[in-house]
C-alpha cells in the first residue's frame, strides 16, 4: 500500500511507463520498505542490549571516580552478563545484521545511560542483582522490562526513534511484536530474512498485478461510486480498491472476506473517517457482481498443497 501510494504520488511519470516505474523499480521501492523494517528492528534490539551492557560502564565510571565511595566500587554488573543477552550478542544473524545495519552509529548514549540509571532504581532490577544465581526466566524477565516496561512508555526514547526512522509510526505494532518474538527465541530468528520468501513473492506479485491492471480495477471500481466523483476520492482509497479487486481476480487462495476485512482496516487506519465504511460497501458490491457473473475462482489452501503434492 505505502509503495503503491508513493508511486501514485509521483509528479512526473515517464511517458510509456506505469506512472513513471520502469522495470523493477516498484520491487525494488517495495524492498527499501522491508529494509527499513528491518533496521528499524534492528536498533531496537540494539538500544536493548546497549541498556544491558552499560552496568559494566557505569561500574567502571563509578570506580574511575577522584574519590570513589565503597558503593562506587561495588557496583552489580550482573545485567551484563545476562545469558539471554550474550545469546543475542553471539547469534550469528545479529551479528551479520549489526555489520549490515550499523545501528551503532546512531547517537544515544545519553539516552542510553538515563534508561539504564532508571532501571537500577526499580525494585524488579534490585531484586534481579541480589539474586546470587542464574535463573533463565529471571534473565528474560529483566530485558522485557527494559523494553516494555522503560523503553515503550518513555516519551524521550520514542522521540528519539521517529527522530530516526520515519517509518515508526506504521512500524510500531509490528516492531513490538517482532521485538518480543525475537526476546522469546533469538537463535530461531533470521534478520537476513525478516519476511519469508513466500510472504515476499505474495507481496511482489501484488504490488505489480495493482500497478499492470489499474485500468482493469477501475473499469469495475468507477461505476460503484455513482454520485462520487473519481477524480476527488482520496488516492488511497482508490489504491486499497484496487488492491482488494485484483485480490478478488488474481489470488486464487485469499478468501473474499479476508481480502475486505484487511482492506477495511487498512482504510480505518491510513486514510479518513468515512474510509472504511466506504470502501468496504464498494468491495462487498464489486464481490456480489463477480459471484453472480462467476468471475471469481477461490480455491482453498489445503487444495492447493494436495495438488502441488500430488
Amino acid at each position: 500500500m505505502q509503495a503503491l501510494y508513493a508511486i501514485e504520488s509521483q509528479d512526473d511519470p515517464i511517458e510509456g511507463q506505469p506512472n513513471g516505474k520502469t522495470g523493477g523499480e516498484p520491487q525494488k521501492l517495495l524492498q527499501k520498505h522491508f529494509d527499513h523494517t528491518r533496521q528499524l528492528l534492528v536498533y531496537v534490539i540494539y538500544f536493548i542490549t546497549e541498556v544491558a551492557r552499560y552496568a559494566e560502564i557505569d561500574a567502571r565510571n563509578r570506580a574511575s571516580k577522584h574519590l570513589p565511595t565503597e558503593a562506587d566500587l561495588r557496583v552489580n554488573t550482573k545485567l551484563a552478563g545476562n545469558e539471554l543477552l550474550w545469546k543475542i550478542l553471539e547469534t550469528p544473524s545479529w551479528k551479520q545484521a549489526l555489520k549490515e545495519d550499523k545501528p551503532q552509529l546512531v547517537e544515544a548514549n545519553e539516552l542510553v545511560r538515563k534508561t539504564y540509571l532508571e532501571l537500577a532504581e526499580r525494585d524488579e532490577y534490585k531484586k534481579y542483582i541480589a539474586a546470587p544465581s542464574r535463573d533463565r526466566k529471571e534473565e528474560k524477565e529483566i530485558l522485557d522490562l527494559i523494553f516494555t516496561e522503560l523503553l515503550l512508555p518513555n516519551e524521550d526514547f520514542t522521540s528519539h526513534i521517529e527522530e530516526n526512522f520515519t517509518n515508526w509510526d506504521d512500524d510500531a505494532d509490528m516492531i513490538v511484536l517482532l521485538a518480543n518474538n525475537f526476546l522469546a527465541k533469538p537463535n530461531g530468528f533470521n534478520f537476513q530474512e525478516l519476511i519469508s520468501k513466500e510472504k515476499k513473492e505474495f507481496a511482489f506479485s501484488l504490488l505489480q498485478t495493482t500497478i499492470d491492471k489499474k485500468e482493469l480495477t477501475l473499469e469495475y471500481i468507477k461505476p460503484k461510486l455513482k454520485n462520487w466523483d473519481s477524480e476527488r476520492i482520496a488516492v488511497l482509497d482508490m489504491i486499497l480498491m484496487r488492491m482488494g479487486v485484483c485480490e478478488f481476480l488474481f489470488f486464487e487462495t485469499i478468501p473474499p472476506k479476508v481480502t475486505i476485512n484487511e482492506y477495511i482496516d487498512l482504510a480505518k487506519e491510513y486514510s479518513t473517517q468515512q474510509s472504511g465504511q466506504f470502501v468496504n460497501g464498494i468491495l462487498d458490491n464489486i464481490h456480489k457482481d463477480f459471484l453472480k457473473e462467476n468471475r471469481m475462482h477461490k480455491i482453498d489452501f489445503k487444495t492447493k498443497d494436495k495438488k502441488a503434492n500430488d
